[in-house]
């Protein structure tokens, strides 16, 4: 390895590696799928290594999230394309895997929570994850880049290749559609217990 490329991997992990959780939170969301995420997220970073030596510099966290969103649609198409269903993948794996996802991402649990208390705060983060899911994708994908990665507008526009209005108009759209969802889940939990 010569010293430039060795220059070149140092800045990859330098600029890169810190969002890698990021790479994957995206890739979980929009292919609802934790295992997939891994390997396009895994994929991501590997054609972002490749592909390094033509960075010009920019939010390095939106440069990245690109490549995931771009894999992750690479990926899903591929997927429609191939009906077959791993058997490994049923649905209870999916589940368990999803809960622990979902405490992963949601923080440490607070040790001063009663059990109560701490079931009933997973419930509802498993909830909010799986009503973040069923958003239709252009919307989910702009939800999870504002709210949950911390992006700005404008980086959130140069990761999806979309206009800052359009990037405006579909949160303000997210965010009114996942109010609907969960005000819809809520009194569905309130009538049950009725």
């Amino acid at each position: 390895m010569t010293a430039e490329q060795a220059d070149l991997a140092r800045r990859f992990r330098e600029l890169m590696l810190p969002h890698l959780d990021a790479a994957y939170n995206l890739a979980r969301y929009l292919l609802r799928d934790p295992v997939a995420a891994e390997d396009v997220a895994q994929d991501a970073f590997l054609r972002a290594f490749r592909a390094f030596e033509g960075y010009r510099g920019g939010d390095p966290k939106a440069w990245i999230l690109a490549i995931v969103r771009n894999c992750c649609h690479t990926w899903a198409k591929a997927a429609a394309s191939d009906p077959t269903v791993p058997l490994e993948r049923t649905k209870t794996d999916q589940g368990d895997d999803a809960g622990d996802a979902v405490e992963s991402s949601a923080g440490p649990v607070d040790p001063e929570d009663s059990p109560e208390t701490a079931a009933v705060r997973h419930n509802e983060i498993a909830t909010m994850r799986e009503l973040i899911e069923n958003l239709p994708v252009p919307f989910r994908e702009t939800l999870v880049l504002r709210e949950l990665e911390e992006l700005s507008y404008q980086e959130i526009a140069e990761t999806t290749g979309t206009p800052i209005g359009t990037v405006m108009s579909r949160l303000a759209r997210a965010r009114h559609l996942l109010a609907d969802a969960w005000r819809r889940r809520t009194a569905v939990r309130e009538e049950t217990r009725l």
